[in-house]
């Protein structure tokens, strides 16, 4: 196993609800409750689960983008949380993220050059007499050519856009990327060279990521390692291999089998989840999946199950494994 860049121990982010003239807290949205893993150097971690369950919100908490209600991130043996703003500045660069959105997440009045080295000169990693040398370099290395150096976001497809997010994250040099759905809003084939892209910057760079997304077909060819999330809790994790070749929670294997598979004459049996996925400010009662599993006893409503360890890396929280 490789050395452990990062380390998440028991993470929780509530966001209070206020009601009333004087807007008391009345009760929590608990968008991520009680999330650890680990994330080697040169790893690529999966989360994946549904809308709403809480991916989104434990990247953001982990690169204190917003900040946690309890639990500790640790990076390169130091406590993310601990750290004074001076102190989180200077280690900024080495953690970078990518946005789901490649329309949104780019300015329409800066040029791409603009866009990919500002932050170079904000953390004073170039100077303005050779910023434009470092843009180039970087836009090469995630598929750009060099005249688009001068254009708009505008003239832009949404896979070249995305490809210029990358590079924009690049530009700083990190050892860790959170990509946060990054390839959600593409089409299919573009999808394909977006996850071609990323696997090319780890072995050429050695980065870790954090690789967020609702589709286990997209983190099997990136992600070593995959957690799946329900309702802002882990509920399995486990090496990708062991993961697709044996799922062992009832939510694991509804999610796989979702996942088309590209031989017209092999059949999945399609599980079908009932309902929506509840609320985080109102969870069920015990185990947080009953409502929707068709496994469910009476033990499940009551209790909640432990996130076991159950040997060679894999923990699932369910009681009926």
């Amino acid at each position: 196993m490789s050395e452990p860049l990062l380390e998440v121990k028991n993470l929780k982010k509530y966001f209070p609800i206020k009601e009333g003239i004087f807007k008391r807290t009345t009760s929590h949205v608990k968008a991520v409750d009680d999330v650890s893993f680990t994330i080697g150097k040169g790893e690529a971690f999966g989360l994946v689960g549904e809308s709403g369950s809480g991916k989104t919100t434990t990247g953001q908490t982990i690169l204190r983008l917003t900040e946690k209600t309890e639990g500790e991130v640790w990076y390169k043996g130091q406590n993310l949380h601990d750290l004074s703003k001076e102190e989180l500045r200077k280690l900024r660069p080495s953690m970078q993220l990518v946005f789901q959105d490649p329309y949104s997440s780019l300015n329409p009045r800066m040029r791409v050059g603009e866009a990919i080295g500002e932050a170079l000169l904000e953390h004073k990693l170039a100077t303005k007499e050779d910023v434009r040398d470092k843009v180039l370099e970087v836009m090469e290395l995630c598929g750009l050519a060099p005249y688009h150096i001068d254009r708009y976001p505008h003239e832009f497809s949404g896979g070249q856009r995305q490809r210029i997010g990358i590079a924009r994250a690049m530009a700083l040099q990190p050892d860790f990327l959170v990509a946060d759905e990054p390839v959600a809003a593409l089409d299919v084939s573009i999808q394909a060279q977006i996850i071609n892209l990323f696997s090319e910057l780890k072995e050429k760079r050695g980065l870790s990521y954090l690789f967020i997304s609702h589709d286990l077909s997209v983190v099997e060819h990136l992600c070593t390692k995959i957690g799946i999330m329900y309702l802002g809790s882990l509920v399995e994790l486990a090496p990708r291999d062991e993961l697709f070749a044996n799922p062992l929670h009832p939510y694991t294997k509804a999610l796989l089998s979702a996942v088309p598979i590209p031989d017209p004459t092999v059949k999945r049996e399609r599980i079908i989840l009932k309902g929506d996925i509840p609320s985080p400010a109102n969870p069920p009662s015990g185990c947080r999946f009953h409502t929707r599993c068709p496994y469910a006893t009476a033990r499940c409503e009551e209790e909640v199950p432990a996130f076991r360890d159950l040997g060679q890396e894999r923990y699932v929280a369910c009681h009926i494994v």
